[in-house]
């Protein structure tokens, strides 16, 4: 786990996120009551890993678009696991092909809880290209609430990510 950049969430950070929310929050499927939270926080570590400063996110410009130029974010919020998976919506994979996805784990104390603390770590496990989102199996993960998601998603194990480091060198092919 050591091998994973993180990014501690601060309060500045969480305050900042919670004023977003009523703004960029999609009304889709729900698989948890934090979704939006944990997914802007992720564009926020994003920020801060890739740019150096988590202010620089496009959480409220970006609305209907890909995060960051093209790179997509997808963020959950569990117990941090390497058997974990990055998760792209088969939906979301088809409409959509950012160069890369980039999943981040809020590594909280369990999977049912209902607010994000300042001191979370953020694991950046790594990125994928959308040909290799697209090539990956599909499963429906179901809903932290319990049952059936209702979706199918292309999953990959967080081992199988490229690195962050990778990312880094590739800053030139991001059209931010």
């Amino acid at each position: 786990m050591d091998h994973y950049p993180s990014i501690l969430v601060t309060e500045e950070m969480i305050i900042e996120a919670k004023k977003l929310i009523s703004s960029v929050k999609v009304h889709r499927t729900i698989a948890s009551q934090i979704d939006t939270l944990t997914g802007i926080l992720g564009e926020f570590a994003f920020a801060q890993f890739f740019y150096g400063d988590w202010r620089q996110h496009r959480v409220g410009i970006n609305k209907g678009q890909v995060d960051f130029g093209n790179i997509e974010i997808k963020t959950s919020a569990f117990p941090f696991r390497e058997s974990l998976n990055l998760l792209v919506r088969e939906d979301y994979a088809y409409k959509r092909k950012p160069a890369f996805y980039v999943q981040i784990i809020l590594d909280v104390e369990s999977s049912k809880v209902n607010d994000i603390k300042p001191g979370t770590r953020a694991i950046l496990c790594g990125f994928a290209t959308s040909t290799e989102v697209d090539a990956a199996p599909l499963r429906d993960f179901g809903s932290k609430f319990g049952g059936q998601g209702g979706y199918l998603c292309h999953f990959i194990e967080v081992t199988r990510l490229q690195s962050m480091e990778l990312l880094l060198k590739k800053k030139d092919m991001v059209n931010y």
